[in-house]
């Protein structure tokens, strides 16, 4: 394409739309960005791109800028803002920032293993990130993980691969996206506001099968990222790889006897398979996080990497913070801060890692429905602390589901909140125990996000050791 002069709207200020921003105005575009807010952040950021000579219009993002023959949107940007609707009637394509990024891949570019799912993406892709450093592959963790896709296709840096998180959000804006291999590693219902229906949230989630060159790793124990493969058109010899924490059949990677083995990218399939890793290389051990693993390393087996790199990527790679976190053992009580676990279906995981359980929970439920949850985990449970604004639906799915456990309903959202629902959980359990963060909602009725929530948990525990010194 092109771009010299071309009237492209950038959709969004922020992560994504900056770099999309500078990248186009350096291309030669004529680039407008629009944006709904108009507070200070945004009135600096629009003066660092207004030096550069990009046109900022804040505080009206529903208008389409006259002569607009492109737009380029922020990944979290609705479907059905009037600015869309704007454009599909004007005749003018919408772009996501990935796609930006697919489109501005050079000749020779680094070829894509994209990662997908409701839980587990970033754990994923960085795992899959340390393989390839393990295998001596020049390679980045990208996307959605924080790092601009565009920066890594436009930048000086040259890659051998790409392991790329991708959002829904961003999925959906990407419809020429073909990647090497990729994954879906769960589907449950989550941002369902966005996407208006499981249905379309699925199709979003599915896209990132689309012209698969080498494999579309599935998850075994999840039908529906088998049926999204089925559904998926691939390029002529691509495979359905699928990853289970059971015995493995052919083309799967499972486990066996704590061995982490592989059927798919061996000789003889259906007669053998080959030792990647032990369990106890993966920081935490936990079921789920075993299962990401093993989608980290079919995607690496489907891009050539031996078995060797695969183990010394896993027993490299370190999780990031609030995800499983080991905070500290007080009073032989155990305290896990896995304050990423925002929806119900990562929080189920969390739950089925540890037992007895002294849980807590709360906050934004974005909609979310918790008998499934409770249920699951209710023998697990030997008391609740529930926090945040929609604790209510919590407390009331442990009435229904769980009666017989104890809960403290903490109505309280000031900053010493967080101190006493760990004293309360410090209460609550015995010798044995784990006291788990794990809030199956979002933070932001109470903190800035959910790394400000595990930090908060993380402090309160630490004084609640200090004062057993």
């Amino acid at each position: 394409m092109n771009w010299n002069g071309k009237r492209v709207t950038v959709a969004g200020l922020g992560v994504s739309g900056i770099p999309a921003a500078r990248v186009l105005h350096g291309l030669g575009a004529r680039v407008t960005v629009v944006n709904d807010g108009d507070d200070e952040r945004a009135r600096s950021q629009a003066a660092e791109l207004e030096a550069l000579g990009v046109t900022v219009r804040l505080g009206d993002g529903a208008t389409l800028p006259d002569a607009t023959e492109l737009v380029v949107t922020a990944p979290g940007w609705r479907p059905d803002k009037p600015l869309f609707a704007a454009a599909a009637a004007a005749g003018v394509e919408i772009w996501g920032d990935v796609e930006l990024a697919w489109r501005l891949r050079g000749p020779g570019a680094a070829p894509w293993l994209a990662v997908t799912g409701t839980n587990g993406k970033t754990t994923t892709v960085r795992m899959l990130a340390s393989i390839l450093e393990a295998a001596g592959l020049r390679t980045a963790a990208v996307g959605n993980i924080g790092v601009s896709l565009l920066d890594a296709v436009t930048g000086e840096e040259t890659y051998d691969v790409l392991a790329v998180e991708l959002s829904s959000y961003q999925l959906h804006w990407a419809p020429s996206l073909r990647a090497h291999s990729a994954a879906v590693l769960n589907l449950a219902p989550d941002h369902l506001d966005w996407h208006g229906s499981m249905e379309a949230y699925a199709a979003d989630k599915g896209r990132i099968y689309e012209g698969n060159t080498v494999a579309c790793v599935y998850n075994v124990a999840d039908r529906a990222t088998e049926e999204l493969v089925r559904d998926a058109d691939v390029e002529e010899g691509c495979r359905a790889i699928g990853f289970t924490l059971a015995t493995p059949g052919p083309s799967q990677l499972g486990v066996v006897d704590g061995i982490l083995v592989d059927r798919a990218f061996v000789a003889n399939r259906r007669e053998h398979a080959q030792e990647l890793a032990q369990v106890s290389d993966i920081d935490p051990p936990a079921p789920h996080n075993i299962a990401n693993a093993l989608a980290a390393a079919a995607l690496a087996r489907a891009f050539g990497v031996e078995p060797a790199a695969v183990r010394d990527g896993l027993r490299a790679f370190k999780p990031d913070p609030h995800r499983i976190e080991w905070v500290a053992e007080v009073a032989d009580v155990t305290y896990i801060d896995d304050s990423k676990a925002t929806n119900t279906h990562a929080t189920e995981a969390s739950l089925a890692a540890y037992d007895p359980i002294v849980w807590i929970a709360g906050g934004l439920a974005k909609g979310a429905s918790f008998d499934e949850l409770v249920a699951s985990a209710a023998k697990r449970l030997r008391g609740v602390v529930l926090i945040g604004a929609d604790r209510a639906l919590i407390r009331e799915a442990l009435a229904r589901h769980a009666p017989e456990v104890p809960v403290v309903d903490l109505d309280r959202t000031d900053t010493g909140a967080m101190a006493a629902a760990v004293g309360e959980a410090a209460r609550l359990a015995r010798p044995g125990d784990t006291v788990l963060l794990a809030p199956a909602c979002a933070s932001m009725d109470m903190f800035v996000n959910y790394n400000k929530r595990g930090e908060a948990f993380a402090d309160a525990v630490r004084d609640l050791a200090a004062g057993h010194a």
